[in-house]
């Protein structure tokens, strides 16, 4: 179980997401330590498939504020690690039309950060619509529950 510091909602608004994975990110010790401190920006984040190796690409870790290390690059491309048969499947469908691969979410699983990305299809404004009349209902919902229960 992922314990989620920061997610992507922007792109599970924009998207649709079709398939989930969950890979392992290399980081450097002060990067992790800020992914720790929750100074990490998902939005606008992607995964490339180059060769047999998956990258993040435009994921912003902030400067840990304590490392004094020069040359920092927030923005730099990152490696995942995901199994052979997961960047088949990413790569195939980076392919198809209309698919690209989105990070959702970051996190910890134990002591490791964990990226949680998705096979997403980009979504029609009708449906980003529908998105929102859904949530909205359910909002109206959930208040009449909660105000009936108590």
């Amino acid at each position: 179980m992922m314990k989620v510091l920061a997610q992507n909602k922007k792109a599970t608004f924009d998207y649709e997401v079709l398939e989930e994975f969950v890979a392992g990110i290399v980081l450097t010790g002060p990067e992790i330590k800020s992914v720790r401190a929750g100074h990490v920006t998902l939005k606008g984040s992607y995964v490339s498939v180059l060769g047999n190796q998956a990258w993040v690409k435009g994921m912003n870790i902030a400067r840990y504020p304590y490392d004094s290390s020069p040359g920092y690059e927030p923005f730099r491309d990152r490696k995942l690690l995901l199994n052979k048969k997961e960047i088949e499947k990413i790569s195939k469908s980076l392919k198809t039309k209309g698919c690209t691969v989105a990070s959702l979410a970051i996190g910890l699983e134990g002591s490791y950060a964990k990226l949680q990305i998705g096979i997403v299809r980009g979504r029609k404004k009708e449906d980003k619509r529908a998105v929102i009349k859904d949530r909205e209902n359910k909002r109206t919902v959930d208040r009449a529950i909660r105000a009936f229960r108590g």
